[in-house]
């Protein structure tokens, strides 16, 4: 049974363990984009630990280099009614309200933002007196993407910004090669939080799977784990499961082109893992194609 909106906001904020979410429509930025919606169920409440550091430079949203301080991010303790949230790379203010159900303005305001101010990845951020948590899945006109390909980061933890570092690292010059990440519940995240990746952002190729040549017409989904060794937890899978079928509606992408990196052909790897549980996680997408 899921649960409805209001029930999984109020059990949000009491910080429990929740089941279930809704989906819901909401109004995009522009003629080109849309947003789709649902609650994450399993948010946990602001950490009271300094993050370990933030990174230098952003992408804003027109593709140039925007300048980020490189001074150490002071930790923000939050007023009552606030929350604080770590910013992923190229996240924006319009984002977070519709994440969080709470005004652009308001967010400026807390934060001393000017709007159109780019927003460095680590930066702490207030949120206002927050009515929900969604996950919010932006989807682009474009007929180019053909498959979805799942993964696995093969990490116990990870988000968005470590694992933008590791690739960038590894020789990535555009960073996180994925196009969504699904958070594990480490590092600060929520258990089965989705962050859009700049890739995806700016509608640009995957770095996740050159087998097959999945990097230009494959939308690359990676879950926070090692799947060799451990399961996705079931909040993981319930929003993989919502985003790749909201996807494969959207973008029109059959069944059989919903692949894991080891099935793409050519591929050599046991991605998304030899305990992935596939047949689970196809049973819950041919629910979610009926509802959403």
């Amino acid at each position: 049974m899921s649960l409805s909106d209001n029930d999984c906001t109020r059990r949000w904020f009491l910080s429990l363990g929740m089941k279930g979410a809704a989906l819901a429509f909401l109004s995009g930025c522009s003629l080109d984009k849309q947003y789709v919606a649902y609650n994450a169920c399993g948010y946990p409440k602001a950490s009271t630990a300094p993050p370990a550091g933030a990174a230098s430079g952003a992408g804003a949203a027109n593709g140039k280099r925007s300048v980020c301080s490189t001074a150490p991010a002071k930790h923000i303790v939050a007023p009552e009614g606030y929350f604080v949230h770590e910013a992923a790379p190229m996240e924006s203010v319009p984002r977070l309200a519709q994440t969080y159900g709470v005004s652009e303005k308001e967010i400026y305001l807390a934060n001393s933002l000017k709007p159109g101010e780019a927003i460095c990845p680590g930066r702490e951020l207030l949120i206002p007196h927050p009515k929900q948590y969604k996950n919010i899945v932006p989807v682009y006109r474009n007929d180019k993407w053909q498959y979805i390909v799942v993964h696995h980061t093969a990490g116990e933890t990870g988000k968005a910004i470590t694992i933008d570092q590791a690739h960038r690292d590894r020789g990535f010059i555009d960073g996180l090669g994925y196009h969504f990440l699904v958070d594990n519940g480490s590092l600060g995240k929520g258990n089965g939080q989705l962050e859009v990746a700049p890739r995806w952002v700016k509608q640009e190729d995957g770095a996740h799977c050159k087998a097959g040549g999945m990097n230009h017409v494959g939308i690359g989904v990676s879950l926070v784990g090692n799947f060799n060794n451990d399961l996705p937890s079931q909040a993981q899978l319930h929003t993989a499961s919502l985003l790749v079928a909201t996807l494969a509606k959207y973008y029109k992408i059959p069944p059989g082109n919903i692949i894991g990196h080891r099935q793409a052909p050519g591929a050599h790897t046991d991605c998304p893992g030899t305990r992935f549980p596939w047949q689970t996680f196809e049973a819950s997408l041919r629910k979610n194609f009926m509802t959403t």
